[in-house]
């Protein structure tokens, strides 16, 4: 283990970023077993490239993204990011805690989205440790000031990804509130497509969620309107395995819901959140997490992004599959609450294992 300016043979890119603290250096990070590999960056904690074997052997890279860092800064896709203080929407960019009212910068019309205009996925990490052993991994820090977007109080941060089998991927974020309460809902926002990054769209992958409900929302805003709603008998019923083009005509923009986990685990208290599978190259996502939340997100938004290789991202080219807390949790009392003290920790563990 060392750190990973100095670890022998890294691969860095390192430059000044004139809209950040210029005595700060962004770089490109890899982490590697066998034939399955990822390249990172500090800023915003993010996943730039995820390569796999398809059930031929040929490798491709299954993740959307970008060539260069300076693309990642200017991003308003939040391309393989880690997202927060407060992933998701926040209802009119405010809330009340523990007998504060708190405003938060609105940068989606009157709401708070992912975080505000300069969250977690817009500033540099520091790269702590990074160790390209049997099992590599790269974790990163950050220190989130009092106030920062208008949120209450210090946060410490760390994401930490780690090669923990052949093709299984962990991602632990963990957070600790030092000096006031504060909402803390991080979620990791990568855009998959097992096809390849470049091709096409997600529409004949088959997803699985598990999940006998999902919180509805309003139309305009995308803001949770509180219920918790039966996926029985609607479009966003995917318990069992569905093409996900099969029905998405019949839901009012795409799939952009959180839905709530059923109640099952294994012996590391880790649900079964979602598998997608992809027809063509036989590759397969199996998602678990710790979070009662998992937002799916077809890519309804994606218009025409110019990505790795010049390829032309556009609607439903990659899907996210968002681990988290309730959306809007803050404003909404019947959700489980987010709420850190100082001193209690935070933690959302996933564990993508990948199959052909």
């Amino acid at each position: 283990m060392a750190k990973a300016h100095v670890l022998l043979g890294l691969l860095l890119i390192g430059f000044s970023l004139s809209v950040v603290d210029a005595r700060k250096k962004v770089g490109i990070y890899e982490i590697q077993r066998g034939n399955f590999s990822l390249k990172l960056t500090n800023w915003g904690a993010t996943v730039i490239s995820v390569i796999l074997p398809d059930s031929q052997g040929n490798l491709n890279d299954v993740v959307l993204g970008f060539d260069t860092i300076p693309s990642y800064v200017n991003d308003t896709t939040y391309f393989g990011a880690t997202v927060g203080r407060v992933a998701n929407r926040i209802d009119g960019a405010q809330f009340w805690m523990n007998g504060h009212h708190y405003r938060t910068f609105p940068n989606e019309g009157n709401n708070t989205l992912h975080g505000g205009n300069r969250g977690f996925s817009k500033v540099i990490w520091t790269v702590v440790e990074h160790d390209t052993g049997e099992f590599p991994y790269i974790k990163f820090y950050y220190h989130s000031f009092d106030g920062e977007q208008g949120f209450p109080g210090d946060l410490d941060v760390f994401v930490t990804y780690k090669i923990v089998d052949d093709y299984s991927l962990s991602i632990t974020m963990t957070a600790e509130a030092l000096n006031k309460p504060t909402p803390v809902n991080l979620a990791h926002h990568t855009y998959w497509n097992l096809a390849g990054h470049d091709s096409g769209n997600i529409l004949s992958n088959t997803v699985q969620l598990f999940a006998s409900h999902y919180t509805p929302v309003d139309d305009v805003t995308l803001i949770p309107t509180g219920e918790l709603l039966t996926v029985e008998g609607t479009p966003y019923d995917f318990r069992e395995p569905h093409v996900i083009g099969s029905r998405i005509n019949q839901t009012a923009f795409g799939y952009d819901f959180n839905y709530a986990l059923d109640k099952h685990g294994d012996e590391n208290n880790l649900r079964k959140a979602a598998v997608v599978k992809d027809h063509k190259t036989g590759r397969q996502l199996e998602l678990w997490t710790n979070q009662v939340g998992l937002q799916f997100y077809s890519g309804n938004q994606l218009n025409n992004v110019v990505g790795k290789g010049g390829h032309v991202y556009k609607i439903y080219g990659g899907l996210c599959l968002e681990s988290q807390g309730f959306p809007d949790s803050v404003n909404k009392v019947y959700f489980p609450s987010q709420a850190r003290r100082p001193g209690q920790d935070y933690t959302n563990h996933m564990l993508y294992e990948f199959s052909f």
